[in-house]
């Protein structure tokens, strides 16, 4: 069964135009771009035009709808090219989805249409300095004032297009008091102006290009309408759902990355020659790529049943973070790999394995580290009583 047998035309035709723009347009200047810490704003734009920012926007918002396991397909071709142009529309899609699932209508018809062309460009602010995954230990207070509106204070960090980005989800605490901690805590949107400031960029191993930054509310004013679906102390759960979205899109990160190195270790491998042989006809080169190619289709393959299963309308916090944990353990391991294969020419900054060996670990750690997600697997695993067959 080919992976794209269960998308229609018109869904194979989208994978076939990323992944021709993938070849035309990113991967001829990703090292330049990347080595030089240029922002790949033509890539973006080209991303706008090809209606990427509105793959998960309904056509009556001026959207191109497609089905999650081609939303899967399209993340691995952007991420074959560059794992941050994947990064780029990540949260963007997790935004969408929640303004789907529980905005308003109001916040749906406000957010929805520029999201749909990229005019509007949305991100999430979960991760705190001190909390990490423990998204309820939160520290990012909104207190509601007589007029209705929030005054918020807090930090956030490690927010993946925060400065480029006019629409922020912030998942924050209305009610710091609440017992269990969830029921305290709402999902507000919020925008750029006095009172929020994009303090820095983080200097990162990898995943250049995009940046990653740290986000201070300092007597930030939001409106009562801010408010993820109009009542507050549902932010918990509705962000646990937009996760499900956001770890299906890592594990595609990571699908598109250990693509990129298997691609260019089987082409180095047919290519070099020691004591007069390609070096694939070697059992230890070729063991590599063997192995490589196997985990990787396995790791598809657990990806697009979790997007099936999410299109099905099933609850999928135990497959995604299967999918997520696998698909991300498996691109490190085919990174170093090829590193491997590539022997010295794998160190060396004039190839692009160096890249997928520094991209590969932020699947590992993000949208949840894999002791996370082996958490949410067990704890399914329990309450489901065993694997669903």
């Amino acid at each position: 069964m080919s992976t794209s047998d269960d998308l229609t035309d018109d869904e194979r035709l989208v994978v076939r135009t990323v992944r021709d723009f993938v070849d035309k347009d990113v991967k001829p200047v990703v090292r330049a771009l990347e080595q030089a810490g240029t922002y790949p704003e033509a890539q973006i734009e080209q991303m706008k035009r090809l209606g990427i920012f509105g793959l998960a926007v309904p056509e009556e918002y001026g959207g191109t709808p497609v089905s999650t396991p081609c939303y899967v397909l399209v993340t691995e071709e952007l991420a074959r090219g560059w794992m941050s142009l994947a990064g780029a529309m990540g949260g963007h899609t997790v935004v969408a989805k929640l303004l789907l699932h529980f905005g308003t209508r109001e916040q749906k018809r406000r957010y929805l249409p520029g999201m749909a062309t990229g005019r509007i460009r949305a991100t999430m602010a979960l991760t705190e300095p001190g909390g990490g995954s423990d998204l309820q230990a939160l520290r990012t207070v909104a207190r509601r004032e007589a007029d209705g509106h929030y005054v918020i204070d807090g930090v956030k960090t490690w927010i993946t297009n925060s400065r480029r980005s006019q629409l922020i989800a912030l998942l924050c605490k209305t009610d710091p008091a609440a017992t269990p901690a969830h029921r305290g805590i709402s999902v507000l949107l919020v925008e750029h102006g006095p009172g929020l400031t994009v303090s820095r960029d983080l200097p990162k191993l990898g995943y250049k290009g995009v940046e990653s930054c740290e986000l201070s509310f300092e007597g930030y004013r939001a409106p009562a309408e801010a408010v993820l679906g109009g009542v507050e102390g549902q932010g918990f759960a509705q962000m646990m759902k937009g996760l499900e979205t956001g770890r299906l899109q890592v594990a595609a990160r990571a699908l598109g990355v250990g693509r990129a190195a298997l691609e260019d270790s089987l082409a180095y491998a047919r290519e070099r020659h020691s004591f007069g042989k390609p070096i694939w006809r070697h059992q230890s080169v070729g063991n590599y790529l063997a192995d490589m190619a196997t985990s990787l289709t396995a790791a598809r393959q657990l990806t697009l049943y979790a997007a099936r299963a999410a299109d099905a309308g099933r609850r999928v916090d135990m497959e995604a973070g299967m999918a997520k944990l696998f698909a991300s353990e498996t691109a490190m391991q085919i990174a170093l790999n090829a590193v491997r294969v590539h022997g010295g020419y794998g160190y060396s900054t004039e190839f692009d394995v160096e890249r997928y060996f520094r991209d590969a670990p932020l699947m590992i750690v993000g949208e949840g580290t894999n002791e996370i997600q082996r958490n949410v697997i067990v704890r399914q695993l329990v309450e489901r009583g065993g694997l669903d067959v």
